[in-house]
């Protein structure tokens, strides 16, 4: 099984609920991955991707690197929330297709994945795709809203506001399918978790 979770922008606390998706359903034995994609002055983590440190050092242009601390990286912090093996997979800004081997093969190799990345749904199905809104952040990632639709549900962070800053954007791409409001630092409800849940079920056989 897979299940995915994104966000329209950075640090909206996608690591967050994937962390807490894992932490709450320990049983399935998940292997996490997080996919940055850098350059081009665009980079999932960081603002200034020229330094944000994502490149591989041994100047490759793909890199697939296995975490085995739970540290405070987000890698870390899956294997610290429970899950069984967590990877990091680094790749240049539009090239992630280029390393599709790369993630078919852990999907391949685990029974329930959970990957941090909007992109990813354009090279895989998954069985429940999540995305993180936050109402106050204003920022909004073109390859969010061009994969908007294909989300299964949102968790909307609440931060005190009941309208996003972004509402012209993306209007009407989510406020017609599930919403769950959480409240840092409690990033995933039972309500997500059931939601989650649920997909997985009534996902067909792999």
């Amino acid at each position: 099984m897979l299940v995915v979770v994104g966000g329209h922008a950075r640090n909206v606390g996608k690591t967050s609920v994937v962390a807490g998706l894992i932490r709450k359903m320990r049983d399935r034995r998940w292997t996490a991955l997080k996919i940055t994609q850098y350059g081009n002055e665009v980079c999932a983590n960081h603002t200034g991707a020229a330094a944000c440190g994502c490149e591989p050092a041994g100047g490759e242009e793909f890199e697939l690197s296995e975490e085995y601390e739970k540290s405070g990286t987000d890698s870390g912090r899956f294997l610290a929330a429970g899950a069984e093996r967590s990877f990091w997979l680094r790749a240049p800004s539009g090239e992630l297709p280029r390393a599709a081997g790369m993630v078919r093969k852990i999907l391949a190799q685990s029974e329930h994945v959970i990957v941090e990345s909007n992109s990813v749904v354009e090279l895989v199905t998954p069985d429940v795709f999540l995305m993180v809104l936050d109402f106050t952040c204003e920022d909004f990632k073109a390859s969010s809203l061009r994969l908007m639709d294909r989300a299964d549900g949102f968790v909307v962070i609440d931060r005190g506001i009941s309208a996003p800053l972004w509402e012209e954007v993306a209007r009407g791409r989510w406020d017609t399918k599930p919403r769950f409001l959480v409240k840092p630092p409690h990033y995933v409800t039972a309500e997500v978790v059931e939601f989650v849940k649920s997909g997985m079920a009534a996902a067909p056989a792999r």
